[in-house]
């Protein structure tokens, strides 16, 4: 029944169906964008708290005290621009190595890598120990060439100039004068009651944690092209130059050489004209014997490195292909490198003397066993034990000659050091290329090599201790 009395109209939505949407879209808009300020903020806080840690893993032990810190954390930064330039290169011609490449020419790039050291030993070495009182700024220098040259790179790869193996080549050469330089400036900055040993671990591990974060970072930038990894690299470099020169003062201090080292003979310090000359030392027996113990291990990782590249390529193990087995080995070696760096800079004591005749002698047992019982297991095992011995010796090393030789010409005795061992992996390297693919052949005579080796170490200890 009607009662006459008007109706109200319907109430109508105030905002359009349009309108509806665009408020959506603001809502949806606000919220990711705290979302995305909220995780911003979570990896920032997540970025400050690992910085926080691993500054005070640095510091830990008395190395914020005596300033080994310093250089661990320098040591991360170099070896983070390190790993930029290697992801950069490694798809360029300088780098690559098809897996179609002839013997002749995979034996040629065996040969260039010798040419960084043919220049750090003889030239680079003397040149640094002049330094021995600016060796901050010697460091720096090596950190500054280098981020120079990536930005020369940068521009190589894209326009493949003919400066890109110029540049590379004065990449890899200012890294091994880098090498030297900080490992002559480790004793001045050993906290007290840390060996050499694990001071060196310290900063090798440093190293591999530092490359370990940048490659990620490097091969993203990569994506967009490589000359962007190089430019990052170059940012690197530039901070580490920063870094480098605020190192500690005692870096460039003699002081207590002497109760660390073993000086030249006085009468070799004065010509027979009375004019003063630059003092010949003489490599002490620890030193040698080191020295030789390493080239066995430094012998086995270029023969494995060449010999496995083209026997599992051309006769990979049933039911396995080539790429997985060649980065089986690979993958076990890096990871006896790393476990090796972790053992020495963890590990309270560690007798030089001892570890070089160990990682010797496992690394002969283990080829052995690998070519008795050749296989997917022995092989990663043995990969797994060379890069351990490999890395244990070299840090034995180290710090033996950390120990006897005269500080003024340590960086002449490492980059002498690094050349020898460097020319033990190119012989294996050869060695490597020119052995028939015969698994157990190949691998009996490199059990067979390191046997012998390791027998004429031994002999020539005696030798070694009376000198």
């Amino acid at each position: 029944m009607s009662t006459g009395a008007p109706q109200p109209p319907p109430r109508q939505d105030p905002m359009s169906g349009r309108q509806r949407v665009q408020a959506w879209a603001r809502s949806s808009g606000e919220a990711a964008g705290r979302a995305t300020a909220g995780a911003a903020r979570g990896a920032a806080r997540a970025g400050r708290f690992l910085a926080g840690q691993a500054r005070r893993a640095s510091r830990a032990e008395g190395a914020g005290e005596s300033g080994l810190s310093r250089l661990i954390e320098l040591h991360a930064l170099n070896a983070a621009g390190d790993a930029a330039v290697a992801i950069s290169l490694a798809g360029t011609l300088f780098f690559q190595v098809p897996t179609g490449e002839a013997r002749g020419q995979v034996a040629l790039f065996l040969g260039l890598t010798m040419l960084p050291f043919a220049i750090v030993a003889p030239l680079i070495g003397p040149f640094l120990d002049r330094f021995a009182h600016g060796r901050r700024w010697a460091i720096g220098t090596t950190m500054a060439v280098r981020g120079f040259l990536c930005w020369v790179l940068a521009g190589a790869v894209v326009t493949e100039s003919v400066w890109l193996f110029p540049a590379a080549l004065g990449v890899l050469v200012a890294s091994k004068a880098y090498g030297v330089t900080r490992a002559a400036s480790v004793p001045r900055l050993l906290p007290r009651g840390q060996t050499l040993v694990k001071a060196n671990g310290r900063i090798s591990l440093a190293g591999v944690v530092g490359a370990g974060v940048s490659a990620p970072l490097a091969g993203l930038a990569s994506y967009a092209g490589p000359e962007w990894s190089l430019r990052y690299g170059f940012v690197i470099f530039a901070l580490a130059t920063i870094w480098a020169i605020r190192l500690p003062k005692r870096v460039d201090s003699s002081i207590g050489e002497g109760t660390l080292v073993m000086g030249p003979d006085p009468a070799e310090t004065e010509a027979p004209d009375g004019r003063a000359r630059r003092p010949r030392v003489r490599i002490p027996g620890p030193v040698a014997f080191a020295l030789r113990a390493n080239c066995g291990p430094r012998w086995l990782s270029g023969f494995l490195t060449m010999f496995m590249a083209f026997l599992l390529r051309e006769n990979p193990i049933d039911g396995w292909r080539s790429e997985y087995l060649l980065a089986a080995v690979i993958g076990a070696a890096g990871a006896g490198n790393t476990l090796g760096i972790a053992v020495a800079s963890l590990t309270r004591r560690i007798d030089p003397r001892v570890t070089v005749l160990v990682a010797l002698a496992a690394d002969a047992v283990l080829a052995l066993l690998a070519a008795l019982f050749y296989g997917l297991v022995t092989l990663v095992l043995l990969g797994l034990t060379a890069g351990l011995a490999q890395s244990l010796a070299k840090l034995s090393l180290d710090s033996t000659i950390q120990q006897h030789v005269p500080g003024r010409v340590q960086s002449s005795a490492f980059a002498r050091s690094d050349t020898a061992l460097q020319s033990a992996w190119v012989v294996g390297g050869f060695v490597g290329i020119a052995m028939p693919l015969m698994p157990r052949l190949g691998l009996g005579v490199a059990a067979a090599v390191l046997t012998a080796w390791a027998a004429y170490v031994l002999l020539s200890r005696p030798a070694v201790r009376r000198s």
